[in-house]
């Protein structure tokens, strides 16, 4: 575990594991491509570019060249906050219309990454897109295979899997220290997002912005889901937030998510925008065994989220 921990160090100290791993990707990706430094048009200049804008800046290979965001006045002051020469639009048409990029970074609301991965696909452009990658399994199959039809590249967070707790949880299993798994829970929550009314709007939700993270964990630690159960629920009809003041909640706030996998194997997910959290949303310190995985033999608990681990538990 200790080399890997050298290998991937800057993955401990990001709040969003998917910036890291972007970078990581990309630099290995950027020697295919011509020019010698990979061009990379943002779309999305709320929060969460400040998460990526800073980590792909670190990189000599990297050059943000394009900026885009339908409340046009985010891209400019990011551009401003940032010292970039980019160039700014204020919609997907007229990004794909200017200066040239080769990749697309998709940070906008979950309810639009399809539509623009689309888009981003059919011009020519890799992607890169936050959770979700689409709004339903036929738009991401659909995605994927426009994506191979053109020889582009689609990458989807979240990234949790390429952490080194997540390698050594996996060598765990593999080499059978925990015995014949049972069962396994994942839960992440808080008290919900204040910053923008898409998270409580039809096509949002507690599932696809945080039990995501979860159950990309629990599937790659146990294999697909064969089969899937879920209770879905709103137990706060109603929120204030920052862009629309207060709006009815439309999609659920509550999840709980059953999956079997391979020999038996159960796992079980719950997720929320109702989970009182001393830490806060940034979760800042957060020592709760988020992932727990019990075997005959042992089990192992993740110390912290899985998008910013902290270490492992074993018991054996």
């Amino acid at each position: 575990m200790q080399e890997d921990l050298s290998r991937k160090k800057f993955l401990q100290y990001t709040a969003i594991a998917g910036a890291a791993t972007l970078l990581g990707s990309l630099e290995s990706f950027a020697s295919t491509v011509s020019p010698a430094k990979l061009r990379v048009g943002i779309i999305g200049c709320g929060s969460v570019s400040n998460r990526y804008i800073p980590h792909l800046q670190t990189s000599s290979l990297v050059e943000i060249v394009s900026l885009c965001d339908i409340k046009y006045d985010r891209a400019l002051a990011q551009k401003k906050q940032y010292n970039l020469t980019a160039a700014t639009y204020p919609d997907i048409d007229a990004m794909l219309q200017g200066v040239p990029f080769d990749l697309l970074v998709t940070i906008t609301d979950m309810q639009a990454h399809g539509m623009l991965n689309k888009k981003a696909l059919q011009a020519g452009k890799h992607v890169w897109s936050e959770k979700p990658m689409a709004n339903s399994y036929a738009e991401g199959k659909a995605l994927l295979d426009l994506a191979s039809s053109k020889k582009l590249r689609l990458w989807g967070a979240p990234a949790v899997v390429n952490s080194p707790q997540f390698a050594f949880m996996s060598k765990t299993l593999q080499a059978g220290k925990l015995g014949r798994v049972a069962s396994a829970h994942g839960q992440y929550g808080h008290t919900g997002p204040t910053w923008s009314a898409f998270f409580y709007e039809k096509g949002g939700g507690s599932m696809p912005d945080l039990g995501v993270y979860n159950i990309a964990t629990l599937t790659g630690l146990l294999g697909p889901a064969k089969s899937v159960m879920a209770m879905t629920s709103i137990v706060n009809p109603e929120r204030t937030v920052d862009d629309k003041g207060k709006v009815k909640v439309e999609a659920e706030d509550n999840a709980h998510i059953l999956l079997e996998h391979e020999k038996g194997a159960i796992s079980h997910i719950m997720c929320g925008f109702n989970y009182f959290d001393p830490h806060g949303h940034e979760a800042k310190g957060q020592t709760l065994h988020s992932i727990q995985i019990f075997g005959d033999y042992g089990n192992m608990r993740l110390i912290g989220y899985d998008w910013e681990p902290l270490g492992v538990y074993l018991d054996n």
